[in-house]
């Protein structure tokens, strides 16, 4: 701006001013008390000044050097020269941010606060069990959506990514061929946009088994040191199979998912986000956005309840939740608010729509880790504010289970009632029917007809040899006395088994070798060996029951996870030829063709079933002679060879598929004979939409 200036000097305040950019002002710097700016055309030089000082005349010091730095100030009338000397010890200017220096007890607290972070990020790890134990702060940190900790591969949101393996703790591995093999095998790299985002049940089942197929081979590798993956291998299998797009019902949507069933289990939070049961993997609220006119609004699609939150509801249709927020640590230390996930629960309830429940109950075999059952569908009915015991405000939801559906949830409540002897099991005609030869007794059940149960046979909890098969060399068992440890080069029975164990600490199979070779009589680790699992009692409880027309069948009380060892099957070794024409029911025939799991087999190994194996459980057996067939079996048998100086002794294991619910029907494929005329089959009722309509 310009003023205009009288002849005698001064300014006319009167007139115009004449406004300029900012960009043709010409800067004018300080001059000498000597010289004036008005007859001066041009200012002198600019001169540099620290600024700490010394000032001339005229120049005063600025915020935030106009503090004491330990010098002596300028005084204003002190006579300098043109040309400013700097002085030699000028101290270092101080940041705007560090100008309050903080204590060391501060210190200290901000690294406990970061330590606290630091821990809400990585969530509470259980480092036996397989799962993931829930905290407060995992329910609220993350919004709907596949949260960024996952998506990551590692527990933080932000910093340095995290490396897969380091020099001290293990080599480099290629995850990504392994992840591509199984894909190939099941023929997720196959799976188009319509598959991903809706799927049926055998995109869940295929989903389901190759995700835990993947994070069990990691979690061996782990285990002797070939990947470091901080024990948590699930999220790192997650993380390759997101990447890859091998997912199912990727779209958000009210109500069930296509594929999955009341009363479905899961180990897993990474699962329920792999087929679209329930998006975050943190977060306890999904939710989905509507269009209101021309509006959006968020709705709630499902829900964990998994205890991090105090939630009330005991009876197995009734769900008090607590809304999210506010949480940190333990505990919630703030008022919640009605936004995001509480919002969505807020907006459903006036809209009426269904909510998805998963509840989360403790998993017996890991108490630290939790399992997942899906509780089907509920409406909610009444919300409120209250204030908790920390005296802050939190958000409550009433939630009623739709009428109609299947028991889930309140069945593991009959079922644990069961066990602790408050209430009996309907319908009980024996107790054990084991006679005290099982570790755990296995009751005899008929609540749909009035027999009173199977034929007359003795139960053996093994299978007995009377004559083991020679071998001409000699088999060398182990000196592990205090039982085989993972990674022991001089230990044989690793050494048969590639150099790992096939068993993982939770008793689940860890390998997809054809054969296990297990620890035979002639070692002389104990009968607790981890591995000797096959040789164990049994691990679940287990009951025989009447079916509605298959005849006797078998299920577990417990949950039993995908790999989980079930029992051998046991009886009487005979030869195949003198059961051929005979009417026996219960023959097991190695020889047969069996399908699952046939594409999870390690294909560099050439080796199968070492001999042929006929067992008839006709007269002597235990609970495997049980087993009905299906077409979809949940249940499927892995030779094992146990070796003992010149004797080998085959018997046949039977495990897990995928995970099992408490109450669920065990089966397993019956097998193809070869050459069997067709009058020998049999009318199939398994009810699988794979059934062959019959089976041997």
């Amino acid at each position: 701006m310009e003023h205009t200036r009288s002849s005698n000097g001064t300014v006319d305040k009167t007139t115009v001013l004449e406004v300029k950019p900012l960009r043709c002002l010409v800067p004018v710097f300080p001059n000498p008390p000597s010289l004036s700016s008005v007859s001066t055309p041009q200012p002198t030089p600019f001169v540099c000044i620290s600024p700490t000082g010394p000032f001339p005349s005229g120049v005063q010091p600025f915020y935030p050097f106009t503090g004491s730095n330990g010098r002596s100030e300028v005084s204003q009338s002190q006579n300098e020269p043109d040309n400013f000397a700097i002085p030699e010890n000028i101290p270092a200017p101080v940041p705007l941010n560090s100008f309050r220096t903080p204590t060391s007890q501060e210190h200290s607290g901000a690294r406990r606060r970061k330590r606290a972070l630091k821990k809400q990020a990585s969530g509470t790890v259980s480092m036996e069990g397989d799962g993931f134990s829930e905290s407060l702060n995992q329910d609220d940190q993350y919004a709907s959506g596949f949260s960024a900790d996952v998506a990551s591969g590692s527990g933080k949101r932000r910093g340095r990514p995290k490396k897969e393996a380091s020099a001290s703790k293990g080599r480099e591995y290629d995850t990504d061929s392994l992840a591509n093999s199984y894909l190939s095998s099941f023929k997720l790299d196959l799976f188009d946009d319509f598959r991903r985002t809706n799927g049926d049940k055998e995109a869940v089942a295929s989903v389901l088994l190759v995700f835990d197929l993947i994070r069990r081979r990691l979690g061996q590798l782990e285990e002797i040191n070939e990947i470091s993956l901080a024990k948590r291998p699930d999220l790192k299998t997650g993380n390759i199979l997101m990447s890859k797009g091998a997912r199912t019902n990727s779209t958000k949507r009210i109500g069930h998912v296509p594929g999955i069933e009341v009363g479905d289990i899961f180990f897993f939070r990474m699962e329920l986000c792999l087929v679209g049961l329930h998006a975050p993997s943190m977060a306890g609220i999904d939710y989905m956005s509507v269009k209101v006119t021309m509006d959006e609004e968020p709705i709630a699609v499902s829900i964990v309840s998994s205890g991090g939150y105090d939630d009330g509801g005991d009876d197995g249709d009734v769900l008090i939740y607590t809304g999210q927020g506010g949480a940190k640590g333990n505990g919630v230390v703030a008022d919640q608010k009605l936004e995001r996930g509480n919002l969505a629960l807020e907006k459903s309830m006036h809209r009426g729509n269904d909510v998805r429940v998963i509840r989360g109950v403790k998993d017996p075999a890991t108490p630290n880790s939790k399992i997942y059952v899906y509780d089907g569908l509920y409406k909610i009915q009444h919300s409120w504010s209250e204030k908790n015991a920390a005296g802050f405000n939190v958000f409550k939801y009433k939630l009623v289970r739709e009428p109609g559906q299947p028991e889930a949830f309140s069945q593991w409540k009959s079922i644990q009632l069961w066990k602790d002897g408050t209430s009996s099991r309907p319908g009980i005609i024996l107790p054990d029917l084991t006679s005290g030869a099982e570790s755990q007794p296995v009751a005899l059940v008929n609540d749909v007809a009035l027999e009173k149960g199977p034929a007359h046979f003795t139960y053996i909890p093994h299978l007995k040899y009377t004559k083991p098969l020679s071998t001409s060399k000699p088999s060398l068992g182990c000196r592990c006395l205090g039982g085989c440890q993972q990674g022991d080069s001089n230990c044989p029975c690793i050494l048969k088994n590639d150099g790992f164990f096939p068993y993982s600490s939770l008793g689940v199979l860890s390998t997809s070798k054809s054969l296990i070779f297990e620890c035979g009589d002639s070692c002389s680790c104990p009968p607790n060996c981890r591995n000797r699992l096959s040789q164990a009692d049994l691990k679940v409880h287990l009951e025989v029951f009447k079916t509605r027309n298959r005849g006797w069948g078998l299920r577990s009380w417990d949950p039993i996870r995908a790999g989980g060892f079930i029992c051998e099957y046991a009886g009487d070794i005979v030869n195949r030829s003198s059961v051929a024409n005979e009417n026996d029911d219960y023959i097991f025939d190695s020889t047969r063709t069996y399908e699952p799991l046939a594409a999870g087999r390690d294909s560099s190994s050439s080796e199968n079933a070492p001999f042929p194996l006929t067992i008839t459980a006709k007269n002597t057996g235990n609970v495997s002679r049980f087993m009905n067939h299906s077409c979809s079996p949940n249940v499927f048998w892995q030779p094992v060879l146990r070796e003992s100086n010149h004797e080998s002794y085959f018997h046949a294991a039977f495990f897990a598929i995928s995970h099992i619910p408490p109450m669920q029907e065990l089966t397993y494929d019956y097998g193809i004979p070869a050459g069997k005329p067709d009058k020998a089959r049999k009318h199939c009722l398994c009810g699988s939409p794979k059934c062959r309509g019959y089976f041997y």
